[in-house]
């Protein structure tokens, strides 16, 4: 699921889309899914998206931040996606946060 995710990220024009296999160091999810909007408005529509193409297979858990844009949560319980504007994504540093485990490669979009 977490490279479905990451495709429909892409489709909406997310930049610098990463995947965590985060359940190599914690038990409450598989992977992370990081993704940048350009701006709120973006990581907003970014985060609909997503969504919106998985609810006839599943809903989130919890959605957060929606509202604010700058960092929308999207809880699948197994798969968490992030979607941050670039200052937030800088602020926080997952990638740096959670350095030690091990990254799926995202491909391109075409």
């Amino acid at each position: 699921m977490a490279l479905a995710v990451a495709a429909l990220a892409a489709e909406k024009k997310a930049d610098d889309i990463t995947i965590l296999a985060i359940g190599e160091a914690v038990s409450y999810t598989d992977y992370f899914v990081l993704a940048t909007g350009a701006n709120p408005r973006q990581t907003r529509a970014i985060a609909e998206e997503i969504v919106l193409k998985l609810k006839p297979r599943r809903r989130p858990a919890r959605v957060e931040g929606e509202r604010e844009g700058e960092w929308v949560l999207l809880d699948y319980l197994d798969v968490v996606v992030h979607v941050f504007t670039p200052a937030a994504r800088d602020f926080y540093r997952l990638e740096t946060l959670w350095g030690d485990v091990s990254r799926l490669e995202v491909a391109a979009p075409v």
